[in-house]
């Protein structure tokens, strides 16, 4: 039980990244919805459940150490390769975009120049990644009950105060930019670039257990905690429309207005979640390179560690930002080829 807990908590720690905690996707993918988002959130909720247990009982299964090992199982060789090639990609330019992030939020809390906070980022991550990697899923995984219990805070807080009434915050909601213009698709598509991204860490982990089931209990878990996030997330914005409306980090604007200590902790808790998604995404990158017990694995982590400090100077995000969205239809073809997998590996165990 402890042990499907664990990867419940990194499985949330690695995809709530900055977007997710600040509130700015859930208000594109869920809340500029209306209510119809608070049905696509209950949706996105069991897909990720069903999709999280897929992906860690067959990285259970395999005994795998990267995500290389499941996905050719699951493609096979050519939609193999394609899958491996643009998750790899993605792993490495999620990452970089943390630490660009982690420039931003430093500078708008603390005033710091943006590079010395993209810096800081950097160290951590390397530093973490030179532990062991049941270290690294119990540090990601430690994070997350303190985000969920501020996100509590503020959900409660929303509720008590709230001056609109849902009408008035259903029309207000539907004038935000959504993400696509079915509420739907974009539950789905949601799911689909998140998992793109936090597949690989989620193979991992499952990898490190032998009894499917505590895997596979560890992959609902995240499942449901992620669910439970964006629900939370989306309500209280939802009912905050008047105060969140056209704001670039509603989570932190409502945290400020209960007051400024918790702004501080909210942005802590951002920056958290900055770090989490920067460890797993490396971590993911680079064991699809070198073993994790190889001993060219700690000077390759340092390696690409300061790769990723470069790239976040020269634009990259940009880069990847034009590719985020096309990474939604890429997880599609994916979560197909991980359902298909299933469905085969269980006849076969039955």
């Amino acid at each position: 039980m402890k042990k499907s807990v664990q990867i419940g908590g990194a499985f949330v720690g690695i995809i709530v990244g900055a977007g997710f905690a600040s509130g700015q996707e859930i208000m594109q993918y869920f809340t500029s919805f209306g209510l119809k988002g608070l049905i696509g959130a209950i949706i996105a909720m069991i897909v990720f459940a069903f999709l999280g247990m897929t992906l860690a009982q067959l990285g259970s299964d395999l005994q795998t150490t990267s995500h290389k090992g499941v996905i050719y199982y699951i493609g096979g060789r050519y939609i193999g390769l394609i899958l491996d090639i643009l998750i790899t990609f993605f792993l490495f330019g999620v990452a970089v975009v943390m630490f660009a992030g982690a420039g931003s939020t430093f500078q708008q809390m603390f005033g710091i120049n943006p590079m010395i906070g993209s810096v800081i980022m950097v160290v951590a991550t390397i530093i973490t990644l030179l532990l062991n990697v049941k270290n690294i899923i119990n540090i990601i995984a430690l994070i997350t009950p303190y985000l969920m219990s501020i996100i509590f805070v503020i959900l409660i807080y929303s509720l008590f105060t709230m001056d609109i009434s849902i009408l008035e915050a259903n029309a207000m909601a539907q004038t935000q930019n959504s993400a696509t213009s079915n509420w739907i698709v974009s539950a789905l598509l949601y799911v689909s670039y998140n998992l793109a991204a936090g597949a690989a860490l989620l193979i991992v982990m499952g990898g490190t257990v032998k009894d499917r089931k505590v895997a596979g209990m560890g992959g609902i878990f995240g499942g449901i905690m992620l669910g439970a996030l964006i629900i939370l997330i989306n309500v209280a914005m939802f009912v905050k429309m008047d105060v969140v409306a056209g704001v670039d980090m509603p989570t932190l604007e409502l945290a400020n207005n209960i007051h400024p200590v918790v702004g501080v902790l909210m942005a802590i808790a951002l920056l958290g979640m900055m770090y989490n998604t920067a460890v797993g995404m490396f971590y993911s990158f680079t064991v699809r390179f070198v073993a994790a017990d190889d001993k060219k694995f700690k000077p390759t982590v340092v390696f690409v560690g300061l790769l990723g400090f470069f790239a976040s100077l020269v634009g990259f995000t940009t880069l990847v930002g034009k590719v985020y969205s096309t990474m939604g239809y890429i997880g599609f073809a994916l979560i197909i080829t991980i359902v298909i997998a299933w469905f085969r590996k269980t006849k076969k165990i039955a």
